[in-house]
């Protein structure tokens, strides 16, 4: 009890102002479209009958409903088995729902209880309830647990505030509390992601030296953060680090080090990796498999990716929206754009729809090598599924009219696009001062340039070096000059590019 409170004076009080009145929870839309629920008088037998572990979302609210009208109520215990199997299944905003509904039945809380709820809470970032109910619960006289306290570090770094989740670990301690690899594994995990690698690696030396075994995620976490910065030197003394301990790398540590090395170009040595994981009996999973297929798209092997595709199906791991639209966007990168339809075709048989991505990415494959009408095609069925055109999809109509010499008919669209108040930015306005320079409409281009401020536009080193190279063509030296002397002042100067104004 002793404890309980000086953790509530110590943490809750630097965290008073997260502790509002005016964050209700509320109850999730589609609770009211749920069938009505039939009184069952022995609810003790379905407990027993409904195997939790495997139980549907639509029984267990059932089941929780039925309970609910039970004379006498059942106790917390057999709730809490029923919200603990819905909290499983990842529908943490119903759990929260339906506790307050066990609230309003005069039922008390238990430890375990409130742990379910706090750690729903956590997870859905409602961080200010959650310690409102750490509160409530130890006033009760129930003392947080290590899983308790490990679900709010864990809501912390979900929000991105890791100095907090650190500090609440740092009381734990002070309050003989013993953190455990899993709870250390979210503050490096947190710190990777925010690529505070140094720190993250102290989290390391720090848990090691007070006795915490790092496991797998501890070192994935780590490889992964270490590896996505560009520090290989330190990534792969990391990995010897873990084998040596006989901590033996999974699919994640194997797929990180995939996705590395085709990050950076290094498609054979990630080829390398994909077969020492074969040896070891490591299975590659959706993620290792994606990495390699995009790693070999980008490198235009094509065929190789198509293979790979085909292994991963024949080892039974069922390509997702990912890996279809990096096969499709590698073919259409590549003028193979019929090969990236019939891909797309085969993903619309299996079952999985497209998205925006999707569309666009064979839309502008079309139009790439001139083909309008199959173009056209893929926009009246883009818009046919349901998915709307976005700025991506405009950009694309644009630059194809204006590289084939149609800038009145871009002009146009762009007109169309400004009076339906669609959020035009820079790139879009690029497009068009560039298609009207190489019309030879430097006049027009300039003018659109002088407009920016007035559309709430800033032009950026595109919008300069476009203008410029526009002007000089006309014998414009001057006016590019002045232009010259403007992007300067704004501080866009590219380092990879020079103004020369003899040319």
């Amino acid at each position: 009890m002793r404890r309980s409170i000086t953790i509530a004076k110590t943490f809750l009080h630097h965290h008073r102002h997260l502790l509002e009145k005016g964050n209700p929870v509320t109850a999730l839309s589609y609770i009211s479209g749920l069938r009505a629920f039939s009184r069952v008088n022995d609810y003790r037998e379905r407990l027993r009958r409904s195997e939790l572990r495997s139980i549907k979302l639509h029984d267990a609210v059932d089941l929780f409903y039925d309970m609910a009208e039970s004379r006498p109520l059942p106790s917390i215990i057999d709730f809490s088995r029923v919200l603990t199997a819905i909290a499983k299944m990842n529908e943490h905003g119903l759990v929260i729902y339906l506790f307050t509904l066990v609230d309003n039945l005069g039922i008390t809380p238990d430890l375990y209880s409130f742990s379910i709820l706090i750690d729903c809470l956590c997870r859905c970032s409602q961080l200010s309830a959650a310690l409102s109910f750490l509160g409530k619960m130890m006033k009760l006289g129930y003392n947080p647990s290590v899983v308790t306290l490990g679900s709010l570090v864990n809501g912390f770094c979900k929000v991105n505030r890791i100095h907090d989740a650190m500090s609440l670990v740092d009381q734990m301690v002070e309050l003989d509390y013993e953190p455990n690899a899993v709870i250390y594994n979210m503050i490096i995990d947190g710190l990777c992601e925010n690529r505070c690698l140094t720190a993250a690696i102290d989290v390391l030396i720090h848990m090691e030296n007070v006795g915490v075994r790092p496991d797998a995620v501890t070192y994935n976490s780590l490889i992964t953060g270490l590896f996505s910065s560009g520090v290989w030197g330190v990534s792969a003394r990391l990995l010897s680090d873990m084998m040596k301990k006989g901590i033996e790398p999974d699919v994640v540590t194997f797929s990180a080090l995939i996705d590395a090395y085709v990050k950076e170009g290094r498609i054979l040595e990630a080829e390398e990796v994909y077969k020492e994981m074969i040896r070891r009996s490591v299975d590659p999973n959706i993620v290792t498999y994606n990495s390699l297929i995009n790693g070999l798209c980008i490198h235009g092997r094509l065929d190789e990716a198509k293979n790979t595709f085909r292994l991963m199906v024949r080892k039974g791991c069922v390509p997702n929206l990912v890996t279809y639209n990096t096969l499709i966007n590698g073919f259409c990168k590549f003028r193979r754009v019929d090969d990236g339809m019939r891909i797309f075709c085969t993903m619309v048989r299996d079952g999985i729809v497209g998205d925006i991505f999707t569309y666009n990415t064979l839309y502008q494959g079309y139009c790439r090598v001139g083909r309008f009408r199959a173009a056209d095609k893929v926009l009246c069925r883009m818009v046919s599924c349901g998915v709307r055109p976005d700025i991506f999809t405009y950009n694309i109509l644009l630059d194809c009219l204006c590289e084939h010499w149609k800038v009145k008919r871009a002009l146009v669209i762009l007109e169309d696009m400004e009076k339906s108040e669609m959020g035009i930015g820079i790139i879009t306005y690029n497009i068009i001062i560039k298609g009207m320079c190489k019309a030879g409409k430097v006049e027009e281009a300039w003018c659109l340039y002088c407009n920016l401020d007035l559309k709430g536009v800033l032009p950026d080193v595109v919008t300069y070096m476009t203008m410029m190279i526009g002007l000089r063509r006309k014998r414009l030296w001057r006016e590019a000059h002045e232009l010259y002397r403007k992007m300067m002042i704004d501080g866009l100067m590219p380092t990879d590019w020079r103004y020369k104004r003899s040319n």
